[in-house]
């Protein structure tokens, strides 16, 4: 059982930078795939980025590319999500989430766990 707890929204101007943190209790961290997830008032939860088990693989949606950046910490069961040249369309309640092997998957159902999310608003 994986609990995780996101950390690191907050306030920032558009072109600006933020680092979230989702750090993870359970005791086996390295056996999942992790990922972001974003969603918006009045839209969809939406896929953001993933990373694989030893964080080799990364994918993201085609709207943060070349702007954030996923990567993970097994030694301190934390992944993170760094988010630069942030745009106004970015302001969404951050979520991470987590999966148990496999492959890296961009569907929210697949995912085992999910923290309780954390506000990203980035004004203009």
């Amino acid at each position: 059982q994986e609990r995780l707890v996101e950390s690191g929204g907050g306030l920032v101007q558009a072109g600006g930078s933020l680092r979230l943190s989702c750090v993870a209790s359970g005791r086996t961290f390295s056996s999942y795939n992790m990922g972001w997830f974003r969603q918006a008032p009045g839209k969809e939860r939406e896929f953001v980025a993933a990373i694989s088990l030893s964080g080799a693989n990364t994918r993201y949606t085609d709207s943060v590319k070349g702007r954030f950046t996923i990567s993970r910490d097994n030694a301190k069961n934390t992944a993170y999500l760094q988010m630069s040249s942030l745009k106004p369309e970015d302001t969404a309640v951050y979520f991470c989430a987590a999966k148990y092997g496999g492959i890296l998957s961009q569907v929210s159902d697949r995912y085992d766990y999910w923290g309780q999310g954390t506000q990203v608003t980035v004004s203009s």
